[in-house]
């Protein structure tokens, strides 16, 4: 019975917990460590986040828990879900991140948090200056933990884990992919932890349409600002994908000067300007979201209708993981792949291995045109 999100779960008109969350819930409940992978857009943000609130105690005035992120978007939007969810139970929640004002967080710390949500290096150096007090952490949650053991995290990520009691610390640990080497490193912090896999999807196949245009390198920005600019897409939430930030860069400059502001999203970008486009893009105000995989790792993008592979997915995985973005909870969507005549034969073997139909589009007269296979 869970007392304190109860009442939270039915205003917010759920009905049955998603799979990962039925798997997960009980399980941190009972303290198990956990090592879970869990496409984003699965709801594993609350299959955490309901553990942590019913497992804290609001009368204690010292962080009991800790949730660590590998980017500030993410931080904050896990920060915003404990306030909601743990308000009618007196929880309160602080995100402590870099490049933040370092007084301003001092402040939220005299607030004496219950739970901390925020990025490794600068939680790190506030546990060093005794500011931060973890003795009486119980649970601490690595979200998108695969970034988190990336070379620049994973000192800070031992030293945080070795701050706090062995005896009474719970871990858990989540990612939208949990490769071996990871899931390994994982189990090495963890006592016997459980490993959930939640089976991978791309949204309901009968309503995503799943598409490829075969181009050059040169012409993919020209056939964004074109695709863009079509009568047909003027209602469309588009996200695009790019490898490289400098890609993006380029493309968002040359999109600039051709009059079509775009949401640029990458790690280059302060603090301020990600935020400005994340809420830009929220809002409908700007047509086209053009991001790097990284950029983008566990942060919920709503109702988002066209997913654009600009730069073509290198392995099944990306391709699941990006396409995800759409044609959620049975909503439609459209995935178009860019390809060269090189890639063509890869993208026809994901669409095959993922049992959807795909087909091959251009664009004639401002429209979209189906091409038909000889």
């Amino acid at each position: 019975m869970l007392d304190r999100t109860e009442e939270q779960w039915k205003e917010a008109g759920f009905k049955e917990r998603t799979p990962v969350q039925e798997q997960v819930i009980p399980l941190m409940l009972e303290g198990r460590d956990v090592l879970v992978e869990s496409p984003t857009g699965t709801g594993k943000t609350l299959a955490y986040v309901i553990p942590v609130i019913e497992k804290t105690d609001p009368s204690k005035k010292l962080p009991q828990a800790i949730v660590l992120a590998p980017s500030k978007e993410l931080a904050m939007q896990i920060l915003e879900v404990i306030q909601v969810w743990g308000k009618a139970a007196g929880i309160r929640a602080a995100s402590i991140i870099g490049g933040a004002n370092p007084k301003r967080q001092l402040e939220k710390l005299k607030k004496q948090p219950h739970v901390i949500i925020g990025t490794p290096g600068r939680i790190l150096e506030l546990i060093k200056q005794k500011k931060i007090k973890t003795h009486a952490v119980k649970m601490l949650i690595l979200d998108e933990v695969d970034q988190l053991f990336l070379a620049e995290h994973t000192q800070a990520i031992t030293d945080i884990v070795k701050s706090t009691l062995a005896d009474q610390r719970q871990l858990a640990m989540f990612s939208a992919t949990l490769p071996a080497e990871i899931e390994e490193k994982g189990k090495g912090f963890t006592k016997q932890a459980e490993v959930v896999r939640v089976e991978r999807s791309i949204g309901d196949s009968a309503n995503v349409k799943h598409q490829y245009m075969v181009c050059e390198s040169r012409e993919k920005i020209d056939l964004i600002r074109r695709i863009v600019r079509m009568d047909s897409m003027k209602q469309e939430k588009s996200l695009a994908f790019m490898r490289e930030v400098r890609d993006v860069l380029t493309a968002t400059e040359k999109l600039n000067y051709k009059n079509l502001e775009i949401a640029p999203l990458h790690s280059d970008l302060s603090k301020e300007d990600r935020a400005a486009s994340m809420r830009k893009f929220r809002k409908g105000e700007l047509p086209l979201m053009l991001a790097t995989d990284v950029a983008t790792r566990g942060l919920d993008i709503q109702d988002v209708t066209y997913v654009m592979h600009m730069d073509a997915a290198s392995d099944l995985d990306q391709y699941i993981h990006r396409s995800g973005r759409t044609g959620r909870a049975g909503a439609k969507g459209t995935v178009l792949s860019f390809v060269s005549p090189m890639e063509v034969r890869q993208i026809k073997r994901f669409a095959k291995e993922l049992n959807v139909e795909l087909e091959e589009v251009t664009i004639y007269r401002g429209e979209w045109q189906k091409v038909e296979s000889n």
